[in-house]
């Protein structure tokens, strides 16, 4: 048996989006930084956001403490104010990085001439707040962060690796609340390796993956999430999986989203029969936070038993549309659809993991030298309902927060380990791939049906039932196979399933994302939903 191959640097960040690469860059001036990517360098989800990051640039109209009281509106009582309050201060400045950066966020000009980033507006926000880079600023953000990592001597980039699980002192029989590594699965040569670092950031992204419909990549399968809660650490308020409203409904372009951008510059929801629906259901209509409208889209879908509702802007001006939304003008031209002339077929699908990895504002986990930043963390300030654009914004913001309490740590001394080869002596390689197939299909289904939107006590308790024996297969298959990335992946996304649904269950109320039959008020004092690994077994 060959040793595997071992990596060691400073710090290891496990993931390419937003957060790690922002993270990366942040610490590269000033120590050795590995990043590792699950797929391509670009393939995750900050890839494909669409609306824009929430910061207060216009001083004159806007404040800080309205864009504070938006979020605690829309979090629905269970954001942390001062988890808000620290992410608002900090947007501008870490705007203003991105820009230095080189993100090509839009500009205009005021009636005075003088050039200013075009702002504009979506559910949920008071005020017109949200930079942007047309309809496709995840694109312009990825690809510019890419760019810079690629250039930095200091950063070492590793392609199709799969993060398989952290290396603790528990995992090396040893007291104490230490992360050592991390043991990774080389997709290309099909190997495990070893990563050991002093530092080690999650940046994983989220979960959504876990439901049969979704606007997320293929790679957002909780692992970051499952990793954290295998190693020991707490997670809070998984429940809340926020559902996208409008995911265009066609079968040749699936997982693409409609930005929320739309209804904020004046797009209407509509039934199949032509006629408006929100302002029954919110007096801010389309502009209600994505919840409330995911739930009338869900509500009248199911009551006209409707495959789609259907969102229009062809009554705004073509070049407007056009010149706002060229990405969406063009991806529903490819399949015939002209949003210029015609509105578009849409539904509710699987889009953020609200909660996660409990953090400190600095990132830090329950483990000493464990961070956890953007979708994988839980920072407080999400609670029951993400707030639109407020989530790349907080990759940035914890990001450099933790990116600050690293390079303060440089100068203690490290912590030496030798850490143990990977064991594969008792696996052989499958002869029976099918069984994850199936299992993967049978998990996301019933999550789909029975933790969706609309949820009830039967239907969690079933799921519960599901999950359990899916996770005795998926153990046994682990303990006795060679690992693959479609188990790797199956095994994260069963963990990451049984946290959402007994969370579910621990929630005897209806709350911004999780809305039961059985308990459809809301109540009158509430609380984060945490899971301790120590109390509730792994």
């Amino acid at each position: 048996m060959n040793p595997n191959k071992q990596h060691h640097s400073d710090v290891t960040v496990i993931g390419s989006g937003a957060a790690g690469l922002s993270l990366a860059l942040s610490l590269a001036n000033h120590c050795q930084v590995t990043v590792i990517s699950k797929g391509a360098l670009r393939e995750g989800s900050t890839l494909y956001a669409q609306g824009g990051i929430a910061a207060v640039f216009d001083k004159q109209n806007d404040s800080i403490e309205s864009h504070v009281e938006d979020t605690l509106e829309a979090g629905a009582g269970l954001c942390d104010r001062e988890a808000v309050h620290y992410t608002a201060s900090n947007a501008k400045a870490c705007m203003r990085w991105l820009i230095e950066q080189g993100v090509p966020f839009d500009m205009e000009t005021d009636d005075k001439g003088h050039e200013r980033y075009h702002l504009t507006r979506e559910g949920g926000h008071s005020h017109r707040r949200i930079l942007h880079a047309a309809d496709a600023t995840g694109k312009a953000v990825q690809t510019t962060l890419i760019e810079q990592v690629q250039a930095h001597p200091n950063i070492t980039l590793l392609e199709n690796y799969n993060a398989i699980d952290l290396i603790t002192d528990a995992k090396l029989g040893r007291d104490g609340k230490h992360c050592h590594g991390v043991y990774v699965y080389n997709r290309a040569k099909e190997q495990v390796e070893i990563l050991s670092a002093r530092f080690i950031a999650l940046a994983t992204g989220g979960a959504s993956k876990v439901y049969l419909y979704t606007s997320n990549p293929d790679v957002a399968s909780g692992d970051g999430i499952a990793m954290a809660w295998r190693a020991g650490c707490r997670v809070a308020n998984m429940e809340f999986n926020q559902f996208h409203p409008t995911s265009l409904y066609h079968p040749k372009l699936q997982n693409f989203l409609i930005t929320e951008a739309m209804r904020g510059e004046g797009a209407y929801l509509l039934r199949p029969d032509g006629t408006r629906f929100m302002p029954e259901f919110d007096e801010r209509a389309e502009l209600a936070p994505r919840d409330v409208v995911a739930r009338a889209i869900d509500f009248e879908m199911k009551r006209l038993g409707a495959d789609c509702v259907y969102l229009d802007i062809s009554h705004r001006d073509k070049e407007f549309i056009i010149e706002h939304f060229p990405t969406i003008y063009a991806k529903c031209l490819s399949v015939g659809i002209d949003i210029t002339k015609e509105p578009i077929p849409v539904v509710p699908a699987a889009h953020y993991t609200c909660g996660g990895v409990m953090t400190d504002f600095n990132g830090k986990t329950d483990l000493d030298n464990l961070y956890a930043i953007g979708e994988v963390a839980y920072t407080g300030l999400h609670g029951a309902n993400r707030m639109a654009s407020n989530s790349l914004l907080e990759c940035i913001v914890f990001a450099q927060a933790a990116a600050k309490d690293i390079v303060a740590k440089l100068g203690l001394p490290a912590e030496p380990s030798t850490l143990p080869d990977w064991d594969e002596s008792r696996v052989t390689n499958s002869d029976e791939e099918v069984v994850i197939t199936h299992n993967w299909h049978e998990l996301r289904l019933f999550m789909w049906d029975y933790v969706g939107i609309v949820r009830s006590t039967k239907r969690l308790e079933r799921a519960l039932r599901r999950v359990e024996l899916l996770q005795q297969e998926i153990h046994e298959y682990y303990a006795n196979f060679r690992v693959c990335n479609n188990l790797l992946e199956l095994r994260n996304l069963v963990q990451v399933a049984e946290l959402i649904i007994h969370s579910a269950l621990a929630r005897k109320e209806s709350r911004g994302l999780h809305y039961t039959l059985d308990y459809p008020e809301r109540l009158p004092h509430s609380h984060i939903t945490e899971l301790n690994p120590a109390t509730l077994g792994r």
